[in-house]
């Protein structure tokens, strides 16, 4: 029996994680996949920590692993601690809030247990799965950074920047990660992409968006630092 370890790092996120571990728990996964769960809580601010200690306190069944950072380090270091303490045979990413949808975990997991991928990433572009229309800039950013990604990484992926990204877990153990914060996307991108004989599919996802007012946090500058990222683990090979 495979075991799935869904990482979910949580900065201010009370209002939404109960919700997102209701949805994972109701998921049944293919083939009688285990769950492990891995909160990492990047120091927050709200009452992120004392939701998920409920949650775990009235879930006793549920598999769910928690770990705190004192200080707020950024989504690419919670990552790196959840990958670190992953004891699954396949990691997948979730965030904390409501965009993705766990009941597509299945969609993302059959490329890898009918044993054509390595890596799997969930495009938000292709499909025909429910997307919330939102902001046009935002689209347009993250099609540039794609496409630079691609240039660099000779793949053609539609949505480099996607939250779901399904990995063997000795795959994604091997690669040394820098990038702390939002940079985790373009530097784990990059860094597959010149492993050899990777196989990396991609599958049609839905996408339900968040606006500023509802809590999303990534902006502009996010942008800038992701293209930087693509340049330097890209084009520079670090």
């Amino acid at each position: 029996m495979k075991k799935l370890s869904i990482i979910i790092p949580v900065y201010n996120e009370a209002k939404t994680i109960q919700f997102t571990l209701d949805k994972i728990k109701d998921v049944n996964l293919l083939n009688d996949i285990e769950k492990e769960i891995i909160i990492v809580n990047d120091c927050s601010t709200d009452e992120s920590e004392a939701v998920v200690f409920t949650y775990k306190q009235n879930n006793g069944s549920i598999n769910i692993n928690y770990f705190k950072h004192e200080i707020n380090k950024g989504k690419g270091a919670a990552l790196h601690a959840g990958i670190a303490n992953a004891s699954g045979d396949i990691i997948i990413i979730q965030d904390a809030d409501l965009e993705y949808n766990p009941n597509e975990y299945n969609i993302l997991l059959q490329p890898l247990l009918d044993g054509f991928a390595d890596v799997v990433y969930g495009s938000r572009f292709i499909g025909g799965r429910p997307h919330r229309i939102l902001f046009f800039w935002h689209t347009i950013g993250n099609r540039i950074l794609t496409f630079f990604s691609n240039m660099f990484s000779n793949l053609n992926l539609t949505d480099m920047e996607t939250c779901y990204k399904l990995f063997r877990a000795e795959i994604i153990k091997s690669i040394d990660l820098k990038e702390k914060r939002f940079g985790f996307e373009p530097e784990v991108t990059q860094k597959i992409a010149r492993i050899k004989g990777i196989r990396i599919y991609e599958v049609g996802i839905s996408y339900y968006g968040r606006t500023y007012d509802e809590g999303k946090k990534i902006g502009w500058q996010d942008g800038f630092k992701a293209l930087y990222c693509i340049i330097k683990y890209g084009l520079l090979k670090q």
